[in-house]
């Protein structure tokens, strides 16, 4: 039964922020630092860029803004908190940087293909000590340890993911249906993507933080951090987040701020405080108040119903779902899926023990996905027929 909290009911929409609710701390000098740094890249770059046409999109799409006219589907600028990113990037990191958010923004509305996608989400575990009210976890026929989706990755299984990825993907998002930081080989496998990825992002509840593991996250190579907190009051954080502990959090948040600032104030990991918004009384301006000095952003993403994918009433988006086009998912075990909202993997037919996850993303079985969800037949492919995300 779905909480009464839950309240949002989305018809349709996109996956990620809510745009009015993202609160960047020093926006306007984040915003002038990383236009001045994206202008200077792009003049000096040279006349002619046959063998990287994504950054002569993105020259152009500038070009384009500076004289008022109006965008393509082919033209993309950074913003929100792209820019935060942006502004802590060297200049022989931007054009990567620039190249792979055009991928990640534009390739699912082109429906362009590379061999790689532009976004892998990898599972370091899928166990999780949190019951929260919108997530799988949620779900009884899954979390249990009877059910058999519970695991941690082995460290093996990661590297030779990892080494797959280096070099054809740039993001690499360390999170999914799981809590991270019970993995015990997280600090290796933190220590083996130092320098590979500039956009490695890691996910957590931040309960289990502790001094050991918060000078591992603070000396490795993320490039964000997200705590993963929907409310600013006790009652309401603990009815969402079922096992969590306000206080306990809070501390453990403040202790990684302390430790941060003393043993580590040149670090350039970014992090947010980011929530799911799954009623109208979560405010921004509340979550500012009460973790502002904690994070560099705060913000609430969209709700999509995961907690309840297989039984959610079908319904009658047709639009094109970017996730296909994006990103993919693996799972602890090597399973590979299209989104992580099918979280007892009915859309998978793959597994990396078998497969690259170059042959699995080009794959018949995933084109034919891609093809269905295009001709707009989202209505025969279960469960996507039940999910809201386009």
């Amino acid at each position: 039964m779905k909480s009464t909290l839950i309240t949002v009911r989305p018809p349709s929409q996109e996956k990620g922020f809510e745009r009015t609710s993202l609160r960047i701390e020093d926006f306007t000098a984040v915003e002038q630092k990383a236009q001045q740094a994206i202008s200077g890249y792009l003049s000096s770059l040279p006349p002619e860029l046959p063998s990287d046409p994504d950054l002569a999109s993105i020259r152009r799409s500038y070009s384009r803004l500076l004289r008022s006219e109006p965008m393509s589907n082919e033209d993309y600028v950074l913003s929100g908190h792209e820019l935060l990113e942006c502004a802590r990037l060297t200049e022989h990191e931007l054009g990567r940087y620039l190249a792979y958010r055009y991928r990640y923004n534009v390739f699912p509305k082109l429906q362009r293909l590379d061999r790689f996608p532009p976004c892998l989400q990898l599972e370091p575990t899928s166990v999780c000590n949190f019951r929260c009210i919108m997530c799988y976890q949620a779900d009884p026929s899954f979390s249990h340890v009877s059910q058999g989706y519970m695991g941690h990755m082995s460290l093996d299984l990661f590297k030779r993911i990892i080494d797959q990825a280096h070099g054809n993907i740039e993001a690499v998002t360390m999170a999914s249906r799981g809590e991270p930081l019970l993995n015990k080989d997280l600090p290796a496998m933190l220590e083996y993507c130092r320098g590979k990825f500039l956009a490695l992002k890691l996910n957590t509840n931040g309960s289990l933080l502790n001094e050991k593991n918060i000078h591992s996250l603070l000396s490795s190579d993320l490039q964000t951090l997200v705590f993963s907190i929907d409310s600013a009051d006790k009652a309401t954080y603990e009815a969402i987040r079922v096992n969590g502990r306000f206080e306990k959090v809070k501390a453990n948040l403040e202790l990684f701020v302390k430790i941060k600032s003393e043993h580590y104030p040149r670090s350039r990991l970014i992090t947010r405080i980011s929530g799911v918004r799954i009623n109208q009384d979560q405010k921004s301006e509340s979550m500012a108040r009460t973790w502002g000095g904690i994070a560099d952003s705060i913000t609430f993403v969209n709700y999509t119903p995961w907690e309840s994918s297989y039984t959610n009433p079908p319904n009658e988006v047709v639009a094109p779902c970017s996730d296909l086009w994006r990103s993919i998912s693996v799972w602890w075990d090597g399973r590979a899926n299209p989104c992580d909202l099918d979280y007892k993997s009915q859309l998978s037919k793959w597994n990396v023990n078998d497969l690259s996850i170059s042959e699995i993303w080009t794959s018949k079985e995933y084109q034919d996905l891609r093809d269905a969800d295009q001709a707009r037949r989202r209505s025969s492919i279960e469960p996507c027929r039940r999910c809201v995300v386009t």
